[in-house]
């Protein structure tokens, strides 16, 4: 039962958190497509290094 009510209060201090930098996210002025790139290299990273075993 502690666990569960752990687990809870974790899930929703991630989802608050997720809304907060959503937010800010918005106002500012972000270069979306840089941000792509990052995440798009970093899951390139993470495949290729489940696919060959290596890294």
């Amino acid at each position: 039962m502690i666990r569960f009510v752990i687990v809870a209060v974790a899930i929703v201090i991630a989802w608050l958190l997720l809304l907060r930098i959503f937010r800010l996210a918005k106002k500012a002025q972000v270069d979306w497509t840089g941000i792509a790139t990052i995440v798009g290299f970093i899951a390139l990273a993470f495949y290729l290094r489940h696919v060959t075993g290596m890294g």
